[in-house]
């Protein structure tokens, strides 16, 4: 009698099973299923000639799909087969086929036979989830063992039903697995009952092999349910030191909201008390010109302390009643004013159809601002708002300023500069081009410390000046020109300009220039973003300097896509840290101990310099997209807020732009019509400077070759820059102030 232990507490990660019951451990390690996402090397059947051939699957959301290589996950998939309605049959020891009854079947190979049994168990959990989820979407109610989760609720708060979201999720993962256990369960104690029936025949070597197969079956299916149990549990525990560490926060915050309340009571009933007094001393006919020792010594201790300072802030977060009685009896903190709630959606992207290449087939190699192109092919912001984009990640400007050595602020910096692209990698919708004389204003002074305002300072060649300041020590200031080319099969964007970053309290003054961009597959295909090219970020202070290169997608590279690497410098050359990662992930930093020149690197000789470092520590990572972000064009949290209407921003602020705002609505074909009307009343404003010019040259006889615009942007003055020696538009002030009282007559009519 053969005796097999079926239910292991600690199962080894990668296992098979020998006729003879003898387990040996597989040579290719291997992820453990089940989970949201599996993926993994396996071999597919292509044709008699080349056989089977090694490709990458992924199997997440009930979908099967497979790629020839890692890199080609984002951008070219070669087939998937939803799971909902498909089969899956095993072959022998390591073939198993999927199939959906149509067209697509797949007949694949793992390396080893448990590696097949632990695909096949992950197939099986997610065919289960894709056949619940479609019975969902038919209309059937939610099972009794499912909490609901409320989308509504404005009591509740994103985060919290966000995390009760996951963990619905994986109750459902762990409710699939014992539907699964038991189903192997079962199966397997019915193959034992047969297996202790038979005599030796020669069924008993088949039956054998079989309860073996099922045992390692079962096995693994135990072990994915102790994986889901100990996620379930790591996630829960998470959430739980998240909040517990939220209401300490709160009440923190409240008690000092309470002390600062108590202190200000007191120190208005003080003011009163000291007022009254002098009032009375200067009234009475015996105290004129003379303060006695009561109250009018009282008087003069309150001049000499400055309470008026412990006061300025007090409007922004308490009010405070004229009634004197109040502060008797007040014993309880007054409400905070709340920050501004931003809004976490906007209309979804209507399904609009347009042959692209009817459009642009005639303007290979033509500038691209110049290409008149409705607005589907656009997103709902203008290029002012994403040039505002590059402070989604001004926390990284908040470390440097902090930062007491030169170098390591210079690697935030880096990061920065590199975050800068992270928006980018899903979002192939192109911005409205801004009309000359348009602004955007970012006013997140209260939440974050900082206020941004762009303009449009030229049309031809499109310009745009930025200009950011930070009560967190930092500046940023940038005049950004993009020129464009059509190529036929992509388009290259080549952002002209220098960034400048100044640091208030060590005076480092940073530059750098950005990177080219690619749209690929204009034509055929799915359209996708790669950036390309170097980057010198530069102290002008201290002569540090790091290089930045940004490698571009190569079909033949095994190296990680979207690929980062950068190098940070002293002014003697030295290498002090160098930087990894990718623009759309995250970046990290290691300390260099030692570097050294290797052998000769291509054809030219070239040496290769090998660093050795430190444990790498992670300077940025990319903020998850919101929920639905696919239906709203890939924007981030901060995109959704940047069309926000906002009261008291300038007229020609992009918010009131009219085109823009109708086709954020759905409203293609009427934005496509006042979009020709804004850009036709542009061109007459043009002509009419253009006259103005002309004139003017003809009566003072001015040298021939001036200007024929005589355009002159409102917030912005055109000079030469100290650092670079380029002719910029630098922000000489004024536009906050204007804001504050309100008075927009300067501002021209462009809507």
């Amino acid at each position: 009698m053969i005796q097999l232990s079926i239910f292991p507490l600690k199962v080894p990660p990668v296992c098979s099973l020998s006729l003879g019951g003898v387990m040996s451990e597989a040579k290719t390690p291997t992820p453990t299923p089940p989970g949201d996402t599996y993926k993994g090397w396996v071999f597919k059947w292509t044709n008699y000639i080349k056989g089977y051939q090694r490709r990458w699957f992924v199997l997440s959301n009930g979908l099967l799909s497979y790629y020839r290589t890692q890199a080609e996950m984002g951008h070219t998939c070669r087939g998937t087969i939803n799971l909902a309605t498909a089969t899956i049959t095993v072959d022998d020891a390591c073939n198993f086929v999927i199939s959906n009854g149509g067209a697509q079947t797949y007949h694949l190979k793992a390396s080893c036979e448990v590696e097949r049994q632990r695909w096949i168990t992950a197939l099986e959990l997610a065919k289960a989830k894709a056949m619940k989820q479609s019975d969902y979407d038919s209309g059937d109610d939610f099972p009794s063992s499912s909490p609901r989760i409320t989308q509504g609720g404005g009591s509740q708060n994103s985060e919290v039903q966000s995390a009760l979201r996951t963990l619905s999720n994986k109750v459902e993962d762990l409710s699939t697995c014992n539907d699964l256990i038991s189903k192997h369960g079962s199966a397997l104690q019915r193959s034992l009952a047969e297996l202790d029936g038979l005599r030796l025949t020669g069924e008993a070597g088949d039956k054998i092999r079989q309860v073996t197969e099922r045992a390692t079956l079962f096995r693994i299916t135990s072990n994915a349910m102790i994986n889901a149990c100990r996620d379930f549990l790591t996630l829960a525990q998470t959430h739980s030191k998240r909040w517990q560490k939220a209401l300490q926060a709160e009440r923190e915050q409240r008690v000092r909201l309470e002390e600062t309340l108590e202190q200000l009571a007191k120190q208005h009933n003080h003011l009163e008390r000291a007022f009254r007094g002098a009032a009375q001393a200067n009234a009475s006919p015996d105290n004129k010109g003379a303060a006695g020792p009561g109250k009018g010594e009282a008087s003069d201790e309150d001049d000499d302390n400055e309470f008026f300072d412990a006061m300025e802030e007090a409007p922004e977060f308490i009010t405070v009643p004229a009634d004197p009685q109040f502060h008797k009896s007040v014993s309880f903190p007054l409400p905070l004013v709340p920050l501004k709630k931003r809004r976490t959606r906007i209309p979804d992207k209507p399904n609009y159809s347009l042959n692209l290449w009817s459009i642009m087939k005639n303007c290979i190699g033509k500038e691209l601002s110049k290409i008149p192109m409705p607005v589907n092919f656009n997103e709902p912001i203008s290029m002012l708002q994403r040039l505002s984009e590059d402070l989604e990640y001004h926390e990284l400007l908040d470390k440097a300023a902090k930062c007491q050595n030169s170098l390591e602020q210079m690697c935030y910096v880096a990061a920065f500069a590199v975050s800068a692209y992270s928006t980018t990698v899903y979002r192939t919708g192109k911005p409205f081009n801004p009309l000359l004389g348009e602004t955007y204003e970012l006013d997140r002074k209260r939440e974050s410390g900082y206020r941004s305002l762009c303009e449009q300072v030229s049309h031809h060649p499109p310009a745009a000046a930025h200009h950011a300041i930070s009560d967190r020590g930092w500046t940023l200031r940038q005049e950004i020109t993009v020129a464009s080319k059509f190529r036929g099969k992509y388009l290259s964007i080549m952002p002209l300009g220098t960034i400048h970053a100044v640091f208030e309290k060590s005076n480092n003054h940073y530059t750098w220039k950005k990177v080219n961009t690619t749209v690929h597959n204009i034509i055929v295909g799915k359209l996708w973003i790669d950036q390309s090219g170097e980057i010198d970020v530069v102290n002008h202070t201290t002569g540090d300097r790091c290089h930045l290169k940004f490698a571009p997608y190569s079909y033949f590279s095994r190296d990680v896509a979207r690929k980062v690497t950068g190098v940070v410098m002293d002014k003697d050359g030295k290498a002090h840290y160098v930087l990894s990662g990718t623009w759309d992930e995250k970046m990290e930093f290691s300390k260099v101990m030692q570097s050294s020149r290797g052998g000769e690197n291509g054809t030219e000789g070239k040496q290769k310099t090998v660093y050795q470092t430190l444990k790498a520590r992670e300077l940025w990572r990319r903020n998850p997209l919101p929920d639905g972000a696919e239906t709203m064009y890939y924007f981030t949290a901060l995109a959704l807020t940047l069309n926000e209407p906002e009261e008291g921003v300038a007229p020609t602020d992009s918010r009131r732009r009219p085109d823009q705002r109708l086709m954020e609505e759905g409203r293609w074909d009427e934005a496509n019509a006042e979009k020709q009307r804004l850009e036709e009343k542009q061109r007459t404003a043009r002509r009419e400077r253009e006259r103005e010019a002309a004139s003017q040259r003809t009566s003072s006889q001015s040298e021939e070759g001036a200007p024929h615009d005589s355009y002159l942007a409102l917030w912005f003055e055109r000079c030469e820059d100290p650092i670079t020696g380029e002719e910029i538009h630098i922000y000489k002030g004024g536009y906050w102030e204007a804001k504050e009282r309100g008075s927009w007559e300067s501002c021209p009519n462009i809507f």
